[in-house]
């Protein structure tokens, strides 16, 4: 479960930081938001980093589906933008990889 909060705070780590870089180029915002984004961005890999998990790769890919729902929530909140039925079935798979990467049984 510690690592499912990790997940979540990266996740929100790296949407904010890729955000301040898309409204830098798309609404022409103030330039100095590439600096907040930046340090958004290191504050995402530190998070990741210290998931507990024996390999990056399977940290990374049970991240996804985290991504994935934090990104959907953030786009509610934050844009103002609802998500239609096939965001939220993308969504509820995804969760349901993230699951199965992380409380699968594993051999050996």
């Amino acid at each position: 479960m510690k690592s499912l909060a990790f997940f979540a705070l990266a996740a929100l780590a790296e949407i904010s930081g890729c955000y301040c870089f898309w409204v830098v180029q798309k609404n022409q915002k103030n330039v100095w938001l590439l600096a907040v984004g930046c340090i958004s961005l290191i504050g995402f890999a530190s998070i990741l980093a210290r998931v507990d998990s024996p390999f990056a790769g399977r940290a990374y890919a049970a991240y996804g589906g985290i991504y994935i729902a934090m990104s959907i929530v953030w786009a509610m909140t934050v844009e103002k933008s609802w998500p239609d039925r096939w965001d939220l079935i993308g969504m509820i798979l995804a969760i349901s990889g993230t699951l199965m990467i992380l409380f699968g049984p594993r051999r050996g």
